[in-house]
């Protein structure tokens, strides 16, 4: 089974969400479509703009509440190095 964290943003340099899921499809559905009461829904954060897989559980655990600490820069730096016009990569998550 694969587990996945993932950075959320409400527009481009906007606010940001991190979070991890072991189904990420669904999870992000469920940001996408206000699902669940909570900082994303109130907050309009929405489109995908990085996410990263692991292995196991505690991995992700761990990457997630070290990523949720760090700098604001440094989160930025981590989306634009590998999505640098912070595309939504939900579609892309079906092909």
């Amino acid at each position: 089974m694969a587990y996945y964290v993932y950075i959320l943003a409400s527009q481009e340099n906007g606010t940001l969400y991190i979070g991890m899921t072991n189904d990420l499809v669904r999870r992000i559905h469920e940001h996408r479509e206000s699902l669940v009461d909570g900082f994303t829904k109130r907050h309009g954060v929405k489109s995908l703009v990085y996410f990263e897989t692991h292995d196991r559980a505690a991995e992700a655990i761990q990457r997630e509440k070290s990523m949720k600490r760090w700098r604001r820069d440094w989160k930025i730096n981590q989306i634009e190095r590998d999505n640098p016009h912070w595309e939504d990569l939900y579609d892309g998550l079906f092909g």
